[in-house]
Parts: C-alpha cells; sequence; structure tokens
C-alpha cells in the first residue's frame, strides 16, 4: 500500500502556478556590442512586454527599451531577430505598430520607417553605407500573401526601405563580410520550410548598396542551410544537412569543405530569426553548440585541424552563441538551470550566470522538490526506436516505497512544431506537474530535430500517425516498466503538440483525458486559414492541397471527434493568427453535443502561446483540476 497520506496527484507542493506565472520571463536576441551584452526579456509580469536590455562593463543589468515600447516583430508570425545594436545605438522593431525604431543613448526611440502594414526583422548595420538591411515583410497588399524581400533603409533619410533581393517567397540571415564588398543571405520558396530546403547565396554590394553578381554557393530544394557567418579573415562558413546531418562548412575558393564531420547536429530548425550555434573567437577558433540524442554541448572547434574539444560544463541545452572576445555569450540551460543567460570561460570551463529567465528557481528550498529527468529509448512502429525525457513525481513531503501498489498517473508531453524538439532545460511547469506526484514523459517523436535528417523526415507524409505512435508507443513502455497507471495516462501539448493529442484521443484508446493548447483540430481549415509562413509546411506533412484534400480530412481531429469519448480540456488565444480560436471552438462544439467532459478557455490579447502572467497561471491551475476531477480521482485540497 502506499506510505503516502495523500495519493498520486494530490500532492502539495510549494511549486504553485502563481510562483511560476509571477517570475517567467523569456530570454531571447542575446547580442554583443564591443564591450556589452544585450537580451531581450518577455516579462509575463508586464503583460508579456519585451524589453531590451544591456549588461555593461560595470556588471549592472538595465532597461533600454521604455514602456510603452515592446521589442518583438511578426515577420513570420514567430518572429525573432528583433532588434539589434551598433556602437551604441539600438535599431528595433516595435510589436504595436511593427515600425523600425532608433534609439540613441540617453534618447528616446524614434521611427525609422513610416507607418503602414510593413514588418521589420533580422537586420544588421551596414556602418560604410549608414543602412540598416534586413527583411521586410509587405502586408499591404491587404487579403493578397504579404511580400518578403531583403532591404536597405537610409540611416540619415528613413523609410520604407530599398528592395535588394525579392522575387522568392522568403529571406533570412544576411550578412555583411569584414571588409563589407558582399553579403550572404539565405532564401526560400513555397512549399520548403527552411529546415527542408533553401538557398545560400552571396553578393557583391556596390558603394550604392545594390547587389551585383549574385551567385547560389550552398542549398537547395532538399538541403538545409542554417546561419551563414563570415570569420574574421573573410571566410564565409554555414551549417549544411547535405550529409543527413546539420554539420559546419567553410566556402572557399568555389569549394565548401566540412570542418568536422559528425553525426550530430549543428544546426537548428529555423522558426525564427537571430538563431546562432556558433561563432568566431578572438583565437581564431569557433566556439559551437551540438546535438547528441536530444542533448546539447557546447566545444570548441579547430577551423584548421577539425578537431572537436568539448567543454566540460554541467549544462544540456545552448542557443544565441556568440563571442565577446575569448569568451562566450550564449543562452543555456539544464535539468537544474533553467533558460539563462550565461557568460562562458572556454578555457577553465566556467560560467556565469548574467540572467535566469525565473529567480525562484534559485531558491534552495524550492529545488528540493526538483524531479531530475532520464533520457529513455522506446520501440515503436516499424521496427524504428523514438526518444523522450522522463520526469518521475518526486516531492520530499511524500515518500515512495519501493514496489508500491499505487502507481502514479502519467502526463505526456508533446512539443509544438512538429520540426523542434523537447527542451532540457529546467521547466518549473513540469515540476508543477511532478511535485503534486505526476509523472511526466516530454516525448522527442519522430519528426524531431537533434537526431538527424532521417529522424525527421520520419513525419513526411505522416503527421498525425508518427507522433501519436511514439507519444502512444512512450507511454506504454513507462506502463510496461511499471512506472505509471495505465489506467490514468492524459496527453497535452500546445500547436502542433495539441494537434497530436487531439489525434492521438481521436484514433487511440490509451489516453483517459487531455489538453490541448491552442491545437489543430482542422488541417484543412489550417491550410486555408493559416499565415504565409507555414501555408505549405503541411505540404510536406500532409500532402498537397487541394489534391491531397481526402488525406487532409483523415488527419483531422474534427473528422474524428465520434472516436473520442475521454474528457478533453482546451485553451486559446483570442488573437491567434497561427492557429485561430474556430480551430478549438469547433471541436468543442462537437464534443459538448456528445456530453463528453469538456472545458473551453479563451483568453483575451493572447496570440500563439501566453505571455500574460494571469493567463499562465489560470490555465496550468485549470488543468490541474480537470484532469483531477475528471481521470486522476482525486480531490485537491488546496
Amino acid at each position: 500500500m502506499t506510505t503516502t497520506p495523500f495519493p498520486y496527484g494530490s500532492w502539495r507542493s510549494p511549486v504553485s502556478s502563481q510562483l511560476i506565472a509571477a517570475g517567467s520571463t523569456s530570454l531571447a536576441n542575446v547580442m554583443v556590442d564591443s564591450g556589452d551584452i544585450y537580451w531581450v526579456e518577455g516579462r509575463a509580469r508586464e503583460g508579456g512586454r519585451n524589453v531590451l536590455v544591456r549588461r555593461g562593463a560595470d556588471g549592472q543589468a538595465v532597461d533600454v527599451t521604455p514602456p510603452p515600447f515592446n521589442v518583438r516583430t511578426r515577420v513570420h508570425e514567430y518572429g525573432g531577430g528583433a532588434a539589434t545594436v551598433h556602437r551604441g545605438t539600438v535599431y528595433f522593431s516595435n510589436f504595436a505598430d511593427q515600425r523600425l525604431y532608433r534609439q540613441r543613448p540617453g534618447e528616446a526611440p524614434e521611427p525609422l520607417t513610416p507607418e503602414g502594414d510593413l514588418r521589420y526583422a533580422d537586420g544588421l548595420v551596414d556602418a560604410a553605407r549608414n543602412a540598416w538591411i534586413g527583411v521586410r515583410e509587405d502586408h499591404s497588399a491587404g487579403d493578397a500573401a504579404p511580400v518578403n524581400t531583403l532591404v536597405a533603409i537610409d540611416l540619415a533619410t528613413g523609410g520604407p526601405g530599398r528592395v535588394l533581393a525579392g522575387g522568392n517567397d522568403f529571406y533570412s540571415s544576411p550578412r555583411l563580410s569584414p571588409d563589407g564588398r558582399h553579403i550572404a543571405f539565405l532564401t526560400w520558396c513555397h512549399p520548403n520550410m527552411p529546415w527542408i530546403g533553401n538557398e545560400l547565396w552571396v553578393a557583391e554590394i556596390g558603394a550604392d548598396g545594390a547587389l551585383a553578381k549574385a551567385t547560389r554557393v550552398a542549398g537547395g530544394p532538399e538541403e538545409s542551410i542554417f546561419q551563414p557567418e563570415w570569420s574574421t579573415e573573410g571566410v564565409l562558413h554555414f551549417v549544411s544537412d547535405r550529409s543527413g546531418w546539420w554539420n559546419l562548412y567553410r566556402y572557399d575558393r568555389g569549394e565548401s569543405v566540412a570542418l568536422c564531420p559528425k553525426d550530430a547536429e549543428f544546426g537548428r530548425a529555423q522558426w525564427s530569426f537571430g538563431l546562432s550555434t556558433y561563432a568566431f573567437l578572438s583565437s581564431g577558433r569557433l566556439v559551437c553548440t551540438y546535438t547528441e540524442l536530444g542533448v546539447d554541448r557546447l566545444a570548441l572547434l579547430d577551423p584548421a585541424s577539425g578537431a572537436l574539444a568539448p567543454i566540460e560544463l554541467p549544462l544540456t541545452e545552448y542557443g544565441d552563441v556568440r563571442a565577446y572576445g575569448g569568451r562566450v555569450v550564449c543562452l543555456a540551460g539544464s535539468p537544474t538551470l533553467p533558460h539563462s543567460v550565461l557568460l562562458v570561460d572556454p578555457v577553465a570551463a566556467e560560467s556565469v550566470t548574467l540572467r535566469t529567465s525565473t529567480e525562484i528557481a534559485d531558491d534552495p528550498g524550492l529545488r528540493r522538490y526538483f524531479s531530475m529527468p532520464e533520457m529513455v529509448a522506446f520501440p515503436t512502429e516499424g521496427g524504428e526506436t523514438a526518444y523522450g525525457f522522463y520526469y518521475p513525481p518526486f516531492n520530499p513531503d511524500y515518500p515512495v516505497s519501493p514496489g508500491e501498489e499505487e502507481k502514479p498517473p502519467l502526463l505526456v508531453l508533446c512539443h509544438g512544431g512538429p520540426t523542434s524538439a523537447a527542451s532540457t532545460s529546467l521547466n518549473l511547469r513540469i515540476q508543477y506537474w511532478t511535485s503534486r506526484g505526476v509523472a511526466v514523459l516530454d516525448v522527442n517523436y519522430g519528426g524531431s530535430t537533434g537526431y538527424g535528417r532521417a529522424y525527421r523526415d520520419r513525419l513526411n507524409r505522416r503527421w498525425g500517425i508518427v507522433d501519436v505512435d511514439d507519444s502512444v508507443n512512450g507511454a506504454r513502455s513507462l506502463v510496461m516498466r511499471g512506472e505509471v497507471d495505465g489506467r490514468r495516462v492524459v496527453i497535452a501539448g500546445g500547436s502542433a503538440g495539441g494537434y497530436t493529442t487531439l489525434m492521438a484521443l481521436a484514433t487511440r484508446g490509451l489516453f483517459a483525458g487531455g489538453a490541448s493548447y491552442y491545437g489543430v483540430s482542422d488541417a484543412e481549415a489550417l491550410v486555408r486559414d493559416t499565415h504565409k509562413f507555414e501555408s505549405h509546411y503541411l505540404d510536406s506533412l500532409i500532402g498537397p492541397y487541394p489534391a491531397e484534400r481526402a488525406t487532409y480530412r483523415e488527419r483531422s481531429p474534427i473528422e474524428h471527434a465520434d472516436g473520442i469519448d475521454v474528457p478533453v480540456i482546451f485553451f486559446q488565444g483570442d488573437e491567434d493568427r497561427v492557429v485561430p480560436p474556430n480551430q478549438a471552438e469547433m471541436l468543442v462544439e462537437a464534443l459538448r453535443s456528445k456530453r463528453i467532459p469538456v472545458g473551453y478557455l479563451l483568453f483575451s490579447g493572447e496570440q500563439h502561446g501566453f505571455r500574460q502572467a494571469s493567463n499562465i497561471q489560470r490555465s496550468l491551475d485549470a488543468e490541474l483540476y480537470f484532469y483531477a476531477a475528471t481521470v486522476f480521482g482525486v480531490k485537491l485540497t488546496f
């Protein structure tokens, strides 16, 4: 019999939704400008406002952008790369009007671009020509698809920008050579996403800023290029998955040379702008991060010899890697460290935390309640292996006896994307569950990044099948191990993870309930309604539309509503343009008509993902109470 005074799922825990929401801060867009370090903080306590922060040589971190400015761009809807800094002057996109602003030291922000339906991202400053060069997304044609181009904005006069490169559907990652004579950039066209196939181009840039003699140097319809970068000597580097793995290359004298061939991922799926997995140190070496079996490592790479020397740090996730002289600034985390801005000494293998996404995780009293993950591999369909991270329930106030009769309920988490991966950084939302006696499996189903191109390609034309199979088989493996109660398994996810959740509930019999956060219920409606960046994403995941219309209907949870006979709760933002609210509301009504227990919370002012503290808190508690009442069979006493 259990030795706990309360059953699994009802344990009392100090890891409260209020603490999580109040201390929730997203970190992104790490930059270095001379001796200063910058990053963008998304603050739930300020209604989700994004603030540019500077850490000066004195070690003090101060806000740069004043209220009500919100440093966030809507290019591609997912944004990223909303700010750049040059010699202390900041250039940023403001969320409310999507105009590009300049903010000189000690002065208020001033608009550079006119009012209108134009968005800007991923910029750099061309000092020789006094211009901002970056991506512009033009929505002025109304209902027609927006037009994406690479533009230059004269910093003396401002204006909408002069087109440098256009004609393709998408552009990103402009990079000037050290001598300012060449510019590299990425471009791709529908139906590809950048992680399926794109191209790296290099062009000469004249004194007037116009481009000439543009040449494609890498990439194609089945090769993904990531992060072009020039070395201090003017040699172009980039990441390519031509070998089946995102590896580092340099382009020299018309040839692409692999720097360190390895069955590991040195690149990422480019969902947002400004991502960086490597940088050039003052010593001439590269610092880079790579992923093996879903776990990141940081390393030094000698470009001449290809020697890779891992930096031994107790961290498992890295991003936004930037050189800071002989040191490294990056975003990083681990199962004991939440997403944080770190300053790393690569030689001494030491790091200093400059900013953490949640300071409450530093509380020793709270850390006693954290569950540590186990990387799990399990068999799935077709003789394949899938992966995930298993977090057993843990709370020092409720000791568990080995072999006890009662087993905990299991929450299966499905990440979004779907071309993405589960994070290995400390996630207080996961600890919210485990400290209450609920086991968690964070699944990296087939199609996830971090395991090579072949693993990503498992989802080709099989979205709604492979991801569902892997989520089911991951849960079953834990049931067979005797870790969890097979009668109390629930599943949840956001966006694409919400789709996997709904398909699993509709087409499999394992799960006793679930939660969809802004998930897809009608694939056909999504392909008609979604934004430009993802408007052909489903071509690879399901098939071309409308030619494969029958398949879209077959892969839509709304078409299988009769198969859902367990409780489901839905969470949705009313301003979501990626997955509009009608996606949730169609299925909510179908389930209500069947008298299935269903919950629906529509949050005002939220887009694709919740940024307001009150909504983060309410959704987390509502999900727990919903499961407690409908699936776990426990009474919450707090």
